[in-house]
Parts: structure tokens; sequence; C-alpha cells
């Protein structure tokens, strides 16, 4: 096997997640279903494995074949179903009452930025994020990696046409902000006391013409001339953070 095509899921396409914060999180979630894990003996005796679970113990090198090339396992694999859908319906009618924001992500297919995005949900207590179906990085190891714990904790909505969605989602009472460098207004200043709905486009490309649409609001961050954009991750945890203080 060459370096660096090592599986990123097994065989059968189960995803495998690595690092114990992943590790630790998925086990803990009910909706979670654990299919194996494969570990060091010092790391899976620092674990409560419920006795369900086939438990492997491999050494580092073993685990590192198991992952892609330079993972850090932690000395911790386990392979995964993916979490059951989430439906926008039920998230909406979950989140009645609840001021803190919702993220919706637009065409956004790095798992990475996905997964710090899911992160900064998780640090400010957002109700939960939604992307399309389509456009959108499936349950890996590098986002569960990046998401370090949160894919477990955020309820994550799927869906097949966006616009349509965020025409639901201001059914439902919240204010549709698309974040954007060529708003005129700033965050702080169109986001009033509602609920809010925070838009972000993919690096590079921004929104599309038709999420701008949906918008009921667009804002830019006040950032610095010297900079010509913030990484969508690093907008998306200082957009939660004003929500949160509002």
């Amino acid at each position: 096997m060459r370096r660096g095509n090592r599986p990123s899921q097994s065989p059968a396409g189960h995803p495998r997640f690595w690092g114990r914060h992943a590790v630790i999180a998925a086990i803990a979630n009910p909706a979670r279903n654990v299919r194996r894990i494969w570990g060091t003996r010092e790391a899976l005796a620092a674990l409560d494995l419920p006795p369900v679970i086939p438990t492997t113990f491999a050494d580092a090198a073993d685990l590192g074949r198991l992952v892609p090339h330079d993972a850090p396992h932690q000395g911790l694999v386990i392979e995964v179903d993916p979490l059951p859908d989430i439906w926008l319906g039920d998230l909406l009618e979950d989140a009645q009452g609840n001021r803190q924001p919702l993220v919706i992500l637009d065409q956004v297919t790095d798992p990475h930025n996905v997964g710090a995005v899911l992160r900064s949900a998780a640090a400010f207590d957002a109700v939960g994020i939604v992307t399309q179906d389509r456009h959108a990085p499936p349950e890996s190891g590098a986002l569960a990696r990046a998401a370090s714990g949160a894919l477990e904790q955020v309820p994550w909505v799927r869906v097949v046409n966006l616009a349509r969605a965020l025409d639901e989602i201001a059914e439902a009472g919240f204010w549709r902000i698309g974040l954007t460098g060529h708003a005129k207004a700033t965050l702080g200043e169109v986001m009033g006391d509602g609920r809010i709905a925070i838009v972000l486009g993919a690096e590079g490309e921004g929104m599309r013409q038709n999420t701008e649409a949906h918008c009921d609001e667009l804002a830019k961050l006040p950032i610095s001339a010297r900079v010509e954009s913030l990484n969508i991750s690093n907008a998306a945890a200082i957009a939660l953070y004003a929500a949160s203080t509002r």
C-alpha cells in the first residue's frame, strides 16, 4: 500500500475516526454505532468501553496502517456507522425558544473547515449546522478530528435544496444573515435581538447568488484592510462569538 493512500474508511465504506477526542465522543454518543475499536494497551486501558464493542489490541505501527499517512491517532482508531439523518423541521422544532444561532454552510466541501465550524458551533452553543447533501463532506476521520468531539454533539442537517431550507428557516423565526466581504454593513449593525441564522459560503467562491438572495441581510466582519478575508472557520467562530455576546 502506498504511503499516501492509506484508508480513511473500511473496505465496506464505514468511516474510521482516530484521536482521543473524536473516539471518546463517538463512544459516548448513544446515537453512534461503533462497529470496532483498535488501540494500544495503554490507550485502551484509559477508556471505559462497553463490552459489546469488538476490541483489538494493536501497536502504533499497525494503527498507522488503518488511517491516512501521518494521521495523529494517539493510539486509538474506531470504525463507525454514520449518524442517523436529522430532518430540518425536527431541528427547528427542537430549537423553539432557543435564541442561540443556527449556522448554514453553502457548498463548503473541505472536511477540516466543516469540522472546525462544528467545533465553534459546540463552543458557542449553536442550535446546529445546515449544509447541502451533495456539496458537503461526508463524515470522516479528518472531519471528526477537526471537530474534536463536536461531530457527536452538534446537530448536522443535510438538505437537498438550500434555498428551500433557508425559506423554512425564515418561517421558523430566524433572521438570515449572509457573511460576505462586499456587504456595506457589519455583522454587529444587522444582528438585532432576535434569532439569527449565520450563512457562510465556500472559501474563494463565497456564497452563491441564489443563497444571498435568500438572506434577509448581508454583513461583513470589521477586519483590517491588511487582510483580504478570513478562513471560513475563523469567520464562523467570530460570528458565533458576536451572536452569543449580544
